[in-house]
């Protein structure tokens, strides 16, 4: 049986091999606490749930729905955009829904690259936005980013061959593993690198809603003429904790979201109705919930900075995401150290290299973990660094 080669160079998705793992492990009657999964543990809130129940019952919502998106929920979105970051979007040329947001991110490559072109990827960085460029027959370009720079791509250094065949450019603030935060000034520096070598920016902002200390994260599309250049990925899993709902969205310049709904109209009959009714009540609804979930994400993150630096993993606190960027120690690799976790106290953390070379030396930590697990796992870290003394 022969396979495409697409698939034959195909690389496991990252969470898949720490999942077995778990698996194998719990089989064997052991305790695992895991810090690997960005999959929020607090439920969706509860009138949301509510109106998918209503919404459900109805027969219209039994029937295919249109592959683009519900005219309310389209509405909805642009509602919404325009009350938190007070960008203003046409629903109907500028707003498509996705099956989650991670959908949308692999299948824009199809949109985007063909075979030879180039797509600009910080590296680390979330490996689906190398996976859809090399799915397509292009070449992913990896910007290193660090603490050097905060974490920030060095622009001025990609050279310009390169700039040339670029046709995309892969940014995603507030970051994922990372936690690093960038502002407007930094996105107009590269819509302005966009105008001058002809490329879309495709910024995936999931994490925009969770964010602590009172920082509100920008979207990509505030900066001045974002909308001639790019695009923006968003999503209800986080800020809302729907991730099993399986709904977002992508906004910005209307010829990019076109081209991606046509390509979706070929591929996909879209999010069911009744879970775009629900999605409709998150954006249109009350939004207390959001501060209510960050206040919870917060009190963790304050446990779990300290316990890691105290241990010896060094790590700064985020300001946003649901991630802790923390340090191996000393003659570890990234692989080695969340082998050993894992084998010898049962506490699952994800490898820094799951997410690009430049990940070596960092293990990437969520704050979705119940409070109870969380202090069963900073306890399991401190038996293994005594072990180790």
């Amino acid at each position: 049986m022969k396979f495409a080669k697409r698939i034959a160079n195909l690389p496991p998705y990252l969470f898949v091999d720490v999942s077995k793992k778990i698996a194998a492990k719990k089989a064997r009657g052991e305790e695992i606490i895991s810090f690997a999964i960005g999959d929020p543990d607090i439920p969706t809130p509860g009138h949301v749930i509510d109106e998918l129940v209503k919404a459900a019952r109805n027969p219209v919502n039994h029937q295919y729905p249109e592959s683009e998106g519900m005219p309310e929920f389209k509405k909805a979105v642009a509602g919404w955009y325009r009350q938190r970051f007070n960008i203003t979007l046409d629903p109907e040329q500028e707003v498509v829904s996705l099956i989650g947001a991670k959908e949308g991110i692999a299948h824009i490559a199809l949109c985007l690259i063909d075979e030879g072109d180039i797509a600009l990827v910080t590296d680390p960085g979330y490996p689906v936005y190398s996976i859809g460029t090399r799915l397509c027959g292009g070449i992913p370009y990896y910007l290193p980013i660090d603490e050097s720079n905060q974490y920030l791509p060095d622009l001025d250094s990609i050279p310009r061959e390169v700039l040339l065949k670029t046709r995309v450019l892969w940014l995603n603030y507030p970051n994922n593993p990372t936690g690093a935060i960038a502002g407007l000034e930094f996105f107009k520096r590269a819509i302005a690198l966009a105008q001058k070598y002809d490329f879309i920016i495709c910024h995936d902002g999931p994490y925009t809603e969770v964010a602590y200390d009172g920082y509100k994260p920008p979207s990509f599309l505030q900066a001045e003429a974002a909308m001639e250049v790019a695009i923006e990925f968003h999503s209800l899993s986080k800020s809302y904790n729907m991730t099993g709902w399986r709904i977002g969205m992508a906004v910005g310049n209307r010829n990019v979201i076109s081209a991606l709904k046509r390509l979706k109209s070929n591929l996909d009959s879209g999010v069911p109705r009744a879970i775009q009714h629900m999605a409709v009540t998150a954006l249109s609804g009350p939004q207390d919930c959001i501060a209510e979930h960050n206040y919870v994400y917060q009190r963790r993150r304050d446990m779990l900075t300290p316990a890691l630096n105290a241990i010896g993993f060094h790590c700064s606190s985020p300001k946003a995401g649901l991630y802790v960027w923390a340090k191996c120690p000393s003659g570890y690799t990234s692989a080695g150290l969340a082998a050993e976790l894992i084998d010898e106290v049962g506490v699952v953390v994800t490898p820094g290299t799951g997410y690009g070379p430049h990940g070596e030396g960092y293990i990437r930590l969520s704050l979705t973990i119940s409070d109870e697990n969380l202090v069963k796992g900073l306890h399991k870290l401190r038996l293994w660094k005594e072990n180790r003394s």
